[in-house]
């Protein structure tokens, strides 16, 4: 790929896109993230990857969510982001949040997986090389470890900011417990957790149910949700059968069981109350996961720049009425 004249929208910050304080922080984020999950691996064309990152920061999307292992393989979303930074986006890299993960499996042997100094410490390394930077604005562990101590992990978190390899350090997929635990270390060490992250969408309360929102909300800690659609379930994609180009037709992460009766009724009648709203099902769940101040922002993925467009609707979702979140919630049940 070439070196590319690019010129961001000078309205970027003016022309729809919202920010919320994360916790107790000096930290602004979008209310609609871009991650990298998908779409940005080695079979993707570098010319469409780069496409959405120029829209999505166009639009005023500052906070980019990578981790290491995402591709696919292993460590190729990183290399693309990195490639596209070093094109276009580096005069402006004081104005993007990038944040990366390691905690699952990246390289073999017993020192590339879960929770230990040494993995976590050698994986960013590997990140930042990776993409060509110094430093990244924030660093995650991204699931629990419950072999190796919680205090080596947490701090080796501290230790990695202190070094000025991450500016903040995040929690990703903890139970509360361990979630708790974490969050006293880090303010004891002088290096609070600025955010957690966790799966939340409709269908998957796990978050409200566990306490996390309020206990994030409660430290001063933000949050940040993935899979707000269930990962194409909670859009039109579903609503007369499975497409041939659908990620449960691809054998994705996302199974052909997940599309049960069950959920495929509920899906409807979630994609009725959107359109008497006068908006798409995409845009209603987006909107709900945002509908109070325990979210931060919320991660999309986005296969094309027309799908993140879409997305970002939702930032102009009219405000739920007490009957509207009501009947969401009775619909759910189903």
């Amino acid at each position: 790929m070439e070196k590319q004249s690019y010129s961001p929208n000078p309205d970027r910050y003016t022309n729809g896109m919202k920010y919320r304080r994360c916790g107790r922080s000096g930290i602004l984020l979008p209310e609609i993230s871009l991650g990298l999950w998908h779409n940005f691996g080695a079979e993707v064309p570098i010319e469409r990857s780069q496409d959405i990152l120029h829209y999505a920061f166009d639009h005023g999307i500052t906070h980019f969510d990578l981790a290491n292992n995402y591709g696919p393989p292993y460590g190729t979303a990183e290399q693309t982001f990195g490639r596209i930074l070093k094109q276009s986006l580096y005069p402006y890299r004081d104005e993007l949040f990038i944040s990366t993960k390691a905690g699952y499996d990246m390289w073999p042997g017993p020192y590339g997986n879960w929770g230990s100094r040494k993995y976590l410490m050698a994986s960013l390394d590997q990140s930042l090389r990776r993409m060509s930077l110094d430093y990244v604005d924030l660093f995650y562990i991204h699931r629990f470890d419950p072999e190796t101590p919680l205090e080596e992990t947490l701090q080796a978190l501290v230790d990695i900011v202190r070094q000025g390899k991450a500016l903040y350090v995040g929690i990703s997929r903890w139970p509360s417990e361990a979630t708790a635990f974490g969050y006293r270390y880090l303010s004891e060490h002088d290096v609070p957790c600025l955010i957690y992250q966790g799966r939340y969408h409709l269908f998957d309360r796990a978050p409200e149910e566990e306490g996390i929102l309020h206990q994030a909300k409660e430290n001063g800690v933000g949050f940040i949700g993935f899979s707000p659609l269930a990962q194409g379930l909670l859009t039109d994609r579903y609503l007369n059968g499975i497409p041939e180009d659908s990620r449960i037709a691809h054998g994705g992460h996302l199974k052909k069981e997940s599309l049960t009766e069950s959920s495929l009724r509920r899906i409807k009648a979630l994609n009725g109350i959107a359109e008497r709203r006068g908006q798409s099902l995409a845009e209603m769940a987006l909107a709900w996961i945002l509908k109070d101040d325990l979210v931060t922002s919320v991660i999309v993925g986005a296969s094309s720049t027309a799908q993140l467009g879409k997305n970002l609707k939702a930032l102009h979702s009219p405000a739920f009425t007490a009957e509207e979140l009501e009947e969401i919630e009775q619909t759910c049940k189903l």
